[in-house]
């Protein structure tokens, strides 16, 4: 794994580390565990990370991500406007005109437009007067207390730790999912990209979206702890499904150009920077109601200080995290750093991606030169993502 796990170091000591729901189930089937987050995690099974990675690009495989936090955001008045308007408070993203059944991609920033956590929130047609919040497992402490410390008046904030969370992503997932739904198959072949819904899984009730972090067709399902061991037993009962773990989980994302915290993205990158201006919808440009928003204003119009693309290296040596990177192969003038880099197993060649000054990199094409172990090494400047995405729009 590329980001590594933040487990809390008291006295001296390593903090034990957390299990999810689904722990005793991983041990069960062979998996590998190690640190991540804080938590004992599954990295691979049997036969390893890359069998994985072809499996769910090519069927469909099943990830415990329980690590993640998931909090619901209320207001007093029971009106989704009022909850709209408080989390606008600490996003960019046009929280007010989120449709019931919808999910929206966005960041929580600080003062200075750095970014604190990049958040997934969702709005139910069950519950339309309230949000979901997921955010990343090493950041959730952070988020949810930063929103509990600023919150307006009248809003509160609900953590469900006793909720499981799992993806289940590939091209098939679809086909196994309505099979084990049974009489909700048609909600949920009805569902596109970014679409929540409520449905029964053996009779289960979860929340699900059509949504996952591969670059493949999926979902990610809140399951109440209790019952995650049947429904990922039903699940993975399915011939389309197997377990995987965070290895493939980070060599999909990566090949999907999507941003991990911590690496492409922390409390010093912008989303603009980090090529996430979509995610800003164009009320919220105008208002600007939100942290950082001059910076992010004047990064909208004039550019930013840096910009995150692809890295394709040439030739077989891999680059990786924190690799310099020089506009040639003599010049000492930094114009960037990798930030992710590993081998593609769905290329057959490493790739990275990293920032680079836009004043010598100005297009996505060219050569620069990553600095690894003492050597200069050519890398080919790419668009992101790698591997198309192939969600269900």
């Amino acid at each position: 794994m590329s980001a590594s796990a933040d487990a809390a170091v008291e006295s001296g000591e390593v903090a034990a580390l957390v299990h999810t729901p689904l722990h005793a189930w991983h041990l069960a089937r062979g998996a590998r565990m190690g640190a991540f987050a804080g938590y004992d995690m599954p990295i691979r099974y049997e036969p390893g990370t890359i069998a994985e990675h072809h499996h769910t690009r090519t069927s469909a495989s099943l990830f415990d991500v329980s690590h993640m936090g998931v909090a619901e955001l209320h207001a007093d008045d029971d009106t989704f406007h009022t909850v709209a308007e408080a989390l606008e408070l600490f996003v960019p993203c046009d929280v007010d005109l989120l449709p019931p059944g919808r999910q929206r991609y966005t960041q929580m920033l600080n003062a200075k437009g750095g970014i604190i956590d990049d958040l997934m929130i969702s709005r139910s047609r069950d519950q339309p007067n309230m949000l979901t919040i997921v955010s990343n497992a090493g950041r959730k402490a952070i988020v949810f207390e930063h929103l509990r410390q600023h919150l307006p008046a009248g809003t509160r904030l609900i953590q469900r730790p006793e909720v499981a969370l799992v993806a289940l992503q590939g091209p098939l997932a679809e086909t196994a999912l309505v099979r084990v739904a049974r009489s909700d198959g048609d909600t949920l072949t009805a569902m596109r990209f970014m679409d929540v819904a409520t449905v029964h899984l053996v009779g289960v009730q979860v929340g699900i979206s059509r949504s996952g972090y591969s670059g493949e067709d999926g979902f990610e399902i809140a399951i109440p702890s209790d019952d995650v061991l049947t429904v990922v037993g039903a699940l993975t009962a399915q011939p389309e499904v197997k377990p995987a773990g965070l290895g493939a989980r980070d060599t999909l994302r990566l090949e999907a150009g999507l941003c991990l915290y911590g690496n492409d993205i922390d409390e010093t990158t912008s989303p603009i920077e980090a090529g996430l201006a979509w995610s800003i919808q164009k009320r919220r440009r105008s208002d600007l109601g939100f942290p950082g928003a001059t910076r992010i204003a004047a990064e909208l119009s004039d550019g930013a200080a840096q910009r995150l693309v692809g890295l394709s290296p040439v030739g077989k040596a891999p680059v990786r995290e924190h690799a310099p990177l020089y506009a040639d192969a003599t010049s000492d003038r930094v114009i960037g750093h990798v930030t992710s880099g590993g081998f593609s197993p769905t290329l057959g060649r490493p790739i990275a991606c990293g920032y680079v000054d836009p004043d010598v990199v100005a297009n996505d094409e060219g050569i620069i030169y990553a600095e690894v172990r003492g050597s200069r090494l050519a890398v080919a400047i790419t668009s992101l993502p790698f591997v198309p995405h192939t969600y269900k729009r």
